[in-house]
């Protein structure tokens, strides 16, 4: 794995700020902590962390939460929401104003790595979401750890293996050629 020196920000540019501040070890078991800011209406989509999990504490704002299958509900400053892993879920700020959180994840295996390069690819790609390949790329690298419910499982085992030959021949895999190997 890559040493980081924090605080890291990455920016999706589409109203995701997340900040790495740090990692810990605490009773064996390894955490990261985080910052995040999240614009009106802006959060993730429907996602998995296979191994790891996730707990944020509201500190502004109003933040929407849905588990896979449930209805959703809403949380305000002072509360927490906690994601364990296995458990599809999303969370939006729900408000009109700045979500800003702070949390962690344990542990976080390759979490670092796999947000920074889908918040590149997004900002990058300029449409809301990572490119096609290196959505598909780190999809797959990574499915160990993570997936994205959003994304319909025909383009997952269809489309997904084509854009990854394609690439390939054109050499867009090369961008990850320092990805750490996945857990």
């Amino acid at each position: 794995m890559t040493k980081s020196f924090y605080p890291v920000t990455i920016d999706n540019g589409h109203g995701e700020r997340l900040t790495f501040l740090g990692r810990e070890v605490r009773d064996g078991v390894e955490y990261i902590q985080v910052e995040n800011q999240v614009s009106p209406g802006s959060g993730p989509p429907m996602h998995v962390h296979h191994q790891q999990h996730e707990s944020l504490y509201i500190h502004e704002g109003k933040m929407g939460v849905q588990i896979e299958g449930q209805d959703p509900y809403f949380l305000s400053k002072g509360d927490s929401a906690t994601f364990h892993s296995g458990i599809a879920h999303r969370f939006w700020n729900a408000g009109d104003t700045p979500l800003q959180c702070s949390g962690e994840i344990w542990p976080p295996h390759n979490i670092e790595y796999f947000l920074s390069e889908i918040y590149r690819s997004s900002r990058k790609n300029g449409k809301g979401m990572p490119a096609p390949f290196d959505a598909a790329y780190l999809l797959r690298k990574y499915k160990t750890e993570f997936d994205m419910l959003g994304i319909p499982p025909f383009v997952k085992t269809v489309i997904f293996p084509i854009v990854l030959f394609v690439g390939k021949l054109r050499g867009l895999d090369k961008k990850f050629k320092d990805a750490p190997e996945a857990v």
